[in-house]
């Protein structure tokens, strides 16, 4: 066997080529690393293929002894084909898989917990382009697959230790179309005092159907935009963000609508846009819904991920919060929430945890509960981000070969101390940040491209700007070190 797996970590997931998974048969000790932060995740037929489906269906049916597994998928063009592929590798082992067709993400895991099931699976991509697809897993307390498991995932796979079942044990199949038991969650808990009027851009995605219908029966009055399943994305991005989101914002602002809410493909994440059609930034809506809950709650512990910014610590620090941070990808930050009992969690990207509900990143649940908050605080949404300092936040590259990007962060480490002596706090669990009086670094290897990522948030523009220059001396530095 030619025998070499290409692989790529990041948060959004792992990247292979797919001739080299096919040339695994046969080859027991070949090295996986098939898992990023969120799943499996790659391009379709190029990194992502219906024989790798198999074998994961194989290796989670062999995990579960042959359980109950749930399985749903988005509505990219890619999922049927993957689905029976993974559905095939599951009934193998004995599973018996009932099957949610197209929900979000958050539903799927929410039910697997709801209605006991041994594990639970989405097929998504989530925010990725539609030539893109994934795997993600949950447990039975519907939790993202941690570190643990996805190792043994991938030790089933590479020892090819799979547990088939006798062809009179193999695994059923049935297709359920019954959700109720998610929706039926939100409006028990969740009373809304107001007529909001929203506008609300599904982007084509899993929530296409379900969002507005929940809205409906809250009693808002919802206007739709993209409510309609079509996995090529036709009518904007899967990532909602301020350029994908400009139809949205004019459509707020003509209508003169309360808010704009507005997910990804698979629904685990939301972005918002204020009554004056204005695009509010995710750290300054994840800072203020925190300071929210913590007011709510009377302090406690926020969980968030070493790129957020430091707004969220300044708005945890007003209402007696202490904010722990964890390394990117939504299991890290669920596992902590769970573990230290915190009260929120979220990464700046959307996707925000509700532990009194369930530890999955959940827009639809998250947006409801933002407009409790502004009903709470009696304020529009522009008003309730109102007193979250915007800090100015600088990213930049630089180019460092793959094979060198480790060694380089190590080296930045030994060498960011220069940069400011005085430093507040340093951490290591995803790159190295440095802490600053007024601001911070953070410098992470890129998973998928052989560059070095450096971002500095300071409370001036002339500070950032100037840690930045100097930061950018000492990595430069540091990859013509590793490089000899």
């Amino acid at each position: 066997m030619r025998g070499r797996l290409f692989i790529f970590k990041s948060g959004v997931g792992c990247f292979y080529k797919s001739a080299d998974v096919i040339a695994l048969k046969g080859a027991a000790k070949t090295l996986l690393n098939l898992f990023g932060s969120s799943g499996v995740r790659g391009l379709v037929n190029v990194e992502l293929s219906p024989i790798l489906a198999v074998k994961l269906g194989l290796a989670i049916g062999t995990l579960t002894r042959g359980g109950r597994v749930f399985l749903a998928r988005d509505t990219r063009v890619s999922g049927e084909m993957l689905e029976k592929a993974l559905v095939s590798g599951l009934l193998a082992c004995g599973a018996d898989v009932r099957n949610f067709g197209v929900r979000p993400t958050p539903v799927l895991a929410y039910l697997t917990k709801k209605l006991e099931a041994d594990a639970g699976i989405v097929i998504t991509a989530s925010h990725n382009p539609p030539q893109y697809n994934g795997i993600k897993i949950f447990d039975r307390e519907g939790l993202a697959y941690n570190e643990e498991k996805q190792k043994k995932i991938e030790d089933i796979i590479k020892e090819e230790g799979y547990s088939f079942a006798k062809w009179h044990d193999i695994g059923e199949v049935s297709n359920e179309n019954d959700d109720s038991s998610y929706s039926e969650m939100i409006e028990r808990n969740i009373q809304l005092e107001r007529k909001w009027h929203i506008v609300v851009d599904t982007g084509c995605g899993a929530t296409s159907h379900l969002a507005p219908l929940i809205f409906k029966r809250l009693g808002c009055r919802t206007t739709t935009m993209n409510a309609q399943f079509d996995g090529f994305f036709p009518g904007r991005s899967p990532e909602p963000d301020a350029n994908s989101l400009q139809p949205l914002a004019r459509v707020v602002r003509e209508l003169h609508a309360d808010l704009g809410v507005a997910y990804d493909g698979d629904g685990d994440r939301v972005a918002f846009i204020d009554e004056t059609g204005a695009f509010i930034e995710f750290d300054r809506i994840l800072a203020a819904y925190t300071a929210h809950v913590l007011n709510k709650k009377g302090g406690g512990k926020v969980v968030t991920t070493i790129e957020a910014s430091m707004c969220v610590d300044k708005m945890a620090e007003k209402y007696n919060g202490k904010v722990i941070r964890t390394k990117v990808g939504d299991v890290y930050v669920a596992e902590a929430l769970r573990r230290l009992g915190a009260v929120f969690g979220g990464e700046p990207c959307g996707a925000w945890i509700h532990p009194e509900f369930h530890y999955c990143p959940d827009g639809v649940l998250s947006s409801v509960l933002l407009l409790k908050a502004l009903e709470h605080e009696d304020k529009v949404l522009s008003k309730f981000v109102a007193d979250v300092p915007a800090y100015p936040m600088i990213r930049k590259s630089i180019q460092c070969g793959n094979e060198a990007k480790v060694k380089a962060v190590e080296r930045v480490k030994e060498l960011l101390f220069e940069v400011s002596p005085a430093y507040k706090q340093l951490s290591d669990i995803d790159g190295v940040r440095l802490d600053m009086e007024n601001g911070w670094i953070l410098i992470r290897a890129s998973g998928t491209e052989p560059l070095l990522r450096v971002t500095v948030e300071g409370e001036s523009l002339k500070f950032a700007e100037e840690i930045m220059n100097k930061t950018l001396s000492i990595v430069k530095k540091a990859v013509r070190d590793v490089k000899g």
